[in-house]
């Protein structure tokens, strides 16, 4: 452990350092501390090793090829966030396995951090849009041909994270510099591992389909709760996945304020702890495939709290064809998608979206 620092890592220098050696010094005390702690002195080398071989990571950009949008030059940038049941046999029980063994992407959002690092915009993406998927090949080789008005989350069923990067980046015509997958089953771990999320619902939630029952008021929800709560389509709204995204994006917020109160530099057993159910419940870009990458990325994201983060939703409407589908309202979401490209804030008339009524038991966000 360097000599500056204390144990625990919230100890001052006995010198002066300059500021990012002085936090690079607080992240190695950390995580010594941790692998001292669980790993009967053996070091945190172990450690380091164990959480890097938690990742799963995947080469997008190869399977991408180099037919993408250009990479933004003003430091701003674009992370596609995904929600599947893939990673474990455990997501079955939770409801999300499907019957033949594919896997299913049923959350999805465009998370643009902008410029500065100091806000962010988040874009969801209803997975019942219906949408022009573009020609893709999979990680493993596999080529997959262009198929129109098809669900958006075919492409992840059709082809994996490269076929829905590259068909997000078709929609929008902005590059995802990264991917992020977290499974179910590992979500709820992770929450779980915060010691819940504390949120507070305006009305009752009952959906026996996510096993969901919640009365109005404020709730610590575990992770098999909150998991159910961000899947929950029937308990809110028309029953659509409109009011679905409205309870996830203010969780996302509620999940973002938890994670500020849990001390974990002052608790290296609870880093350590949050660190392998996260790293096991994620899977990224290579960019992101490392320890050191993922730590350098949240490192980054750190002075985004609930508060500067803008939500939104890409505007859609009812398909008049199935009322189970929705389409993109095309004026509206090129407002959206070029803010983001110009690095603006999304204007406030595109939010406004025709085909999402107000949720029932919804989140109060605060």
């Amino acid at each position: 452990m360097p000599a500056e620092s204390t144990p625990g890592g919230r100890g001052k220098s006995r010198r002066r350092a300059p500021r990012d050696t002085r936090r690079k010094g607080l992240k190695v005390a950390a995580w010594t501390a941790a692998g001292i702690v669980l790993l009967g002195g053996t070091g945190a080398g172990y450690l380091y090793f164990k959480l890097n071989g938690n990742i799963q990571s995947l080469d997008i950009d190869q399977a991408l090829g180099t037919d993408r949008p250009e990479k933004a030059d003003d430091g701003s940038e674009n992370i596609l966030v995904l929600g599947s049941d893939t990673r474990s046999g455990g997501n079955r029980k939770l409801g999300g396995g499907t019957d033949d063994g594919s896997a299913r992407s049923d959350t999805a959002m465009v998370v643009h951090v902008h410029k500065g690092h100091k806000k962010a915009s988040v874009v969801s993406l209803p997975r019942d849009t219906i949408v022009d998927r573009p020609a893709c090949t999979d990680t493993g080789g596999g080529s997959h041909p262009a198929a129109s008005g098809v669900m958006f989350n075919s492409a992840y069923s059709t082809g994996g994270a490269a076929c829905t990067v590259k068909t997000v980046e078709s929609m929008t015509d902005l590059r995802m510099d990264h991917y992020l997958e977290v499974d179910f089953s590992g979500f709820e771990k992770l929450v779980d591992e915060l010691g819940g999320v504390e949120v507070t619902t305006t009305e009752d939630i009952a959906d026996p389909d996510s096993h969901l029952d919640l009365k109005a008021g404020t709730h610590r929800l575990d992770g098999e709760q909150s998991l159910g709560l961000v899947r929950t389509r029937h308990g809110v709204g028309d029953g659509s996945d409109l009011g679905r995204i409205q309870l996830q994006q203010s969780f996302v917020k509620a999940l973002m304020r938890q994670v500020q109160e849990v001390g974990v530099l002052s608790n290296p057993k609870k880093l350590y702890d949050l660190a392998d159910t996260a790293t096991k419940a994620v899977t990224t870009d290579s960019g992101l495939g490392s320890v050191n990458s993922l730590m350098s990325f949240a490192d980054g994201l750190k002075g985004i709290g609930p508060g500067h983060m803008t939500m939104a939703t890409m505007p859609v409407r009812y398909d008049p064809a199935d009322p189970n589908r929705v389409l993109p309202v095309e004026d509206e979401s090129r407002l959206v998608w070029d803010a983001l490209k110009h690095d603006r804030p999304i204007p406030r008339s595109a939010m406004e979206n025709p085909a999402a009524g107000e949720a029932r038991g919804v989140i109060d966000a605060g």
